[in-house]
């Protein structure tokens, strides 16, 4: 046998092949309900003309014979339609991690600072990081993933979700301005933090399908000046949730060395933070620092493996159907030729 007739013969399957069992259910009912006895008396008149044309004798017991092929044809159609046949075909493995990964980025007025080299040019801090941070959304490929923007308010980009193309092309149209161009660095941990998916409730049953790991990804340029909450209590809230937070202190200056200059970034904040929940403080001061911290944090939160493939499965019924209806079309058609 041929390598695709054998490939072909083991995908095949039956989705209800019980189904089958009707094939002879037609000679079952002629079995139990006989045709009445010659001489018994009838109810239906036949014309003479039909009389005449049953003496011809060959060309009716032809169409007989046609018809009757026609009718078990349209039967074993039906039922082999009905047993719902099909190609099972193995998928592509996808990669898997089980992590929930919210991305919280800062957005405010200091991001527009020029002092970050792009392909041998100066850029602002923001084009830097949606070059960098869009190539490793796309990357965490089996990752859900998230996005939270801040500055005076904080706004959802884009929820936590598999399609990491449609989370990189919302870091990719985020502008400064948007929602503000102070720096409410707790608000936006916050709002990350209430966007997580909640463990299933243990009374209820409710709440998001269970996430191994979750993490929050905090990049920010400068300290905190704005919302309700400060970064230290939400910090503790992350603890308690069993969140990871990684931080990202941007800029080539920060609080301890900036000698009165506004606009810098708290470097020992973030730091605290990474340290009480179990993550990561990293320095960014140039490109370079920003690609490296992209590929350590891949390499941390690191652990995919290919998820378990999911057959595809190909229905067939619609072809046997389709012979049905050719062939009750072509006894429709016998009946009005008769």
């Amino acid at each position: 046998m041929p390598n695709w007739l054998t490939a072909l013969v083991s995908a095949f399957d039956l989705a209800s092949p019980y189904a089958l069992l009707l094939l002879p259910l037609p000679l079952l009912a002629a079995r139990l309900m006989p045709a009445e006895r010659v001489g018994s008396s009838g109810a239906l008149r036949v014309p003479a003309s039909l009389v005449a044309a049953a003496a011809r004798g060959d060309s009716v017991a032809a169409r007989g014979r046609g018809r009757a092929v026609l009718v078990w044809t349209l039967w074993a159609a039906l039922v082999v339609a009905l047993a719902g046949p099909r190609l099972v075909l193995p998928a592509t493995a996808l990669p898997a991690s089980g992590r929930e990964i919210m991305l919280v980025m800062d957005l405010s007025g200091s991001m527009e600072r020029r002092d970050f080299a792009l392909d041998g040019q100066t850029v602002n801090r923001l084009a830097a990081v949606k070059r960098v941070g869009t190539d490793f959304i796309r990357r965490r490929a089996g990752d859900r993933i998230g996005l939270v923007i801040f500055a005076n308010e904080s706004y959802v980009a884009a929820s936590p979700s598999f399609d990491t193309a449609t989370v990189a092309r919302a870091l990719d149209e985020a502008t400064i301005g948007l929602v503000g161009r102070s720096t409410g660095i707790g608000d936006g941990l916050g709002l990350a933090l209430k966007r997580l998916t909640p463990p299933p409730s243990a009374e209820t049953g409710e709440g998001g399908p269970p996430v191994t790991d979750k993490v929050v990804i905090l990049l920010t340029d400068g300290a905190n000046n704005a919302g309700q909450t400060t970064p230290r209590d939400v910090a503790g809230l992350a603890k308690d949730l069993g969140v990871r937070v990684h931080t990202i202190a941007l800029g080539p200056r920060d609080l301890s060395n900036a000698e009165g200059e506004q606009d810098v970034v708290d470097t020992e904040t973030l730091r605290e933070i990474a340290d009480l929940t179990g993550g990561r403080m990293f320095r960014v001061k140039t490109t370079d620092d920003l690609m490296a911290m992209a590929d350590a944090i891949d390499e941390i939160e690191g652990g995919r493996a290919k998820a378990p493939p999911l057959p595809l499965r190909k229905d067939l019924w619609p072809w046997p159907a389709a012979l049905g209806f050719l062939c009750a079309a072509g006894l429709l058609a016998a009946r009005r030729t008769a």
